[in-house]
C-alpha cells in the first residue's frame, strides 16, 4: 500500500467531484475455478484499490458526498477461518490502514443502502463486471441485473476516469517496476527461442517470471507463430524455420500496476528479407508514434499519422497503391492494421476498460469513429502530462480478411491483391512500448528498451 494520506486525499477529491448523494464502491470476492473452495488467484477491483489500497476480498466502501462520512464494510474472520488462513487483520484494522474512521459488518451494508434510497438520495455506483457484484447490487438497489450498467453513475465514472488517467509519481514508480518485470519476461524468451522449442514452454517460462517477481501477468499472454491473429492465446505449436513469433505480454507488480510489451521474433533467430521489409515499417511506425506523443496532441492524430506511414511503406513494397492520405481516409490500411495504436495503462492493462472506453479514451471533443479499424482505437482524445499509454503499431496478413475484401471489392483502388498473394502465409508483426506523457513530450517506461531493430533482435537471439 501507499501511505494512508494518499488514499484519504483521493477519496476526498472523489467526494468533491461527485458532490451529491452516496458513493458505493464494491471490492471483489473470490471467484471459484472448478469448485467453490478452489479459487482463481484473487484480484481486487482496480478502482477499489485506487481509493483504499485494500487487497482483500469481500469489502465495500461507502462515501457520503454531502457529509463526507466514510464507512468500510467487511467481516472479521472467525476461528474456522483462522485455522485455515492464520490470524487476519480485523475490518477495523483495514479501515485504519487507509485512513477510514468507521467500519461496519458487511451484513449492515444492505440496511445502509436501503435507508439512503428510502430518503430519496442517489446511490452512485460503477458498472459491475463480476457476476457476484451484479447480484449484490441487484439485492441492494432492486435494479434488475440487465439494467445495472445502464444505470451506473456517469458522474462517478467521469470523476474516477479523470483522477486515474493522470498518474501520480508514486504510481509511475510502480509501473516502472512492472516494466522491469516485463523486460525480464521478454528478454528471457529472446534468449531461449529457437527452432524446435515448444510455444507452451516459452509461455510457461514467461508466466513463471511474472509470478515470481510480481503478482501475476497483467493479461493472458499472447505468444504464437500465428501472429496474424491479434489476440492468439493458443500455444500448441513448435517453433519452425521461416516463421515469426509474436509475443504480447506484461506483468502486474505486487501493487497491481501493469506493463505491456510486444516484440516479434524470427523463430530461427534470423529474419528473411521479406520479413525485414515489413518489420522495418512497423519499427519506424513505433518510433514515430512515440515522437509525436506529447501534451495537447490528440492520440487519434498520432494514430492516423502512424497509419499514413505504414500505408506509404506498403505502397513502396507494391502491396498498396494510390495516395496514402486518401487510402487512410478510406480505411484501406485497416486491412493490415485493424486495431488502434494504443491504450491507457495503469492498474488495468487496458486502464478502466470496465468503466467504458468511450469515457476513458474519448470525450465531448473526440468521439469514437465507426470506421473499421479506427473504431478499435481505445484512446483518441488529447494527451495530458501524466497519461500512460502504449504505442503498438502492427502489420498483419489475415487470409480470411484479405479474401473477404477481395471478394467484396473493398478498397480495390488502394490494395494490390495480386502482390498481396506473396504474403498470404506471412503472419503478423507487432511492436509495443509503454510511454509516459511528460510536460514537454514523452519518455519510455522502464530502465531499458527491449531490442527493437531487426539487427538488435537477431543479436539478442544469436547464441540461442
Amino acid at each position: 500500500m501507499f501511505s494512508k494520506d494518499i488514499y484519504s486525499k483521493r477519496r476526498t477529491e472523489l467526494i468533491r467531484k461527485v458532490g451529491n448523494g452516496v458513493i458505493l464502491l464494491l471490492g471483489n470476492s473470490e471467484a471459484p475455478c472448478n469448485y467453490p473452495s478452489n479459487t482463481y488467484k484473487f484480484r481486487q477491483d482496480s478502482s477499489f484499490l485506487y481509493y483504499t489500497g485494500l487487497n482483500s476480498p469481500d469489502l465495500a466502501l461507502i462515501m457520503d458526498a454531502e457529509s463526507g462520512k466514510q464507512i468500510l464494510f467487511g467481516n472479521d474472520v472467525d476461528i474456522d477461518d483462522i485455522i485455515w488462513m492464520g490470524p487476519q487483520p480485523s475490518i477495523g484494522d483495514f479501515a485504519e490502514s487507509c485512513g477510514i474512521e468507521k467500519s461496519e459488518p458487511l451484513s449492515d451494508l444492505e440496511i445502509y443502502v436501503k435507508t439512503v434510497m428510502a430518503q430519496g438520495r442517489r446511490i452512485h455506483f460503477l458498472p459491475p463486471y463480476r457476476n457476484y457484484n451484479k447480484i449484490l447490487l441487484n439485492e441492494l438497489t432492486s435494479i434488475p441485473v440487465r439494467e445495472l450498467n445502464a444505470k451506473a453513475s456517469v458522474e462517478l465514472i467521469k470523476a474516477v476516469v479523470e483522477m486515474r488517467l493522470v498518474k501520480e509519481e508514486c504510481e509511475i514508480a510502480e509501473i516502472e517496476k512492472a516494466c522491469e518485470i516485463g523486460y525480464a519476461m521478454h528478454y528471457t524468451i529472446m534468449k531461449m527461442a529457437k527452432v524446435g522449442v515448444k510455444e507452451q514452454t516459452l509461455y510457461g517460462i514467461m508466466e513463471g517470471i511474472a509470478h515470481s517477481q510480481g503478482a501475476m501477468t497483467s493479461f493472458a499472454t499472447i505468444l504464437s507463430q500465428n501472429g496474424e491473429t491479434l489476440h492468439n492465446l493458443s500455444h500448441n505449436q513448435v517453433l519452425t524455420e521461416g516463421r515469426m513469433l509474436v509475443i504480447d505480454a506484461g506483468a502486474e507488480n505486487e501493487m497491481n500496476y501493469c506493463s505491456d510489451f510486444t516484440r516479434t521474433l524470427p523463430s530461427s533467430g534470423k529474419f528473411t528479407e521479406q520479413q525485414k521489409d515489413i518489420y522495418r515499417i512497423v519499427s519506424t511506425a513505433n518510433n514515430m508514434g512515440q515522437s509525436l506523443s506529447r501534451p495537447g496532441v490528440a492520440y487519434r492524430d498520432v494514430h492516423l499519422n502512424v497509419c499514413r506511414l505504414i500505408t506509404q511503406g506498403l505502397i513502396n513494397l507494391g502491396i498498396m497503391k494510390g495516395n496514402p492520405d486518401e487510402a487512410v481516409a478510406a480505411g484501406a490500411h485497416a486491412l493490415f492494421m485493424p486495431h488502434g495504436l494504443g491504450h491507457n495503462m495503469g492498474l488495468d492493462v487496458h486502464d478502466m476498460e470496465n468503466l467504458g472506453e468511450d469515457y476513458v479514451g474519448y470525450d465531448d471533443s473526440y468521439k469514437r469513429s465507426s470506421q473499421f479499424g479506427l473504431s478499435s482505437l481505445r484512446m483518441g482524445k488529447v494527451l495530458s502530462a501524466g497519461n500512460v499509454v502504449t504505442v503498438e503499431p502492427g502489420i498483419y496478413f489475415i487470409p480470411a480478411l484479405i479474401d473477404k475484401w477481395r471478394a467484396e471489392n473493398i478498397n480495390t483502388r488502394f490494395i494490390n491483391f495480386e502482390e498481396l498473394e506473396k504474403f498470404r502465409g506471412f503472419g503478423g508483426i507487432r511492436l509495443e512500448d509503454d510511454i509516459l506523457i511528460t510536460h514537454n513530450g514523452c519518455r519510455r517506461l522502464g530502465s531499458k528498451r527491449l531490442p527493437i531493430t531487426p539487427e538488435d533482435v537477431e543479436e539478442a537471439m544469436r547464441e540461442n
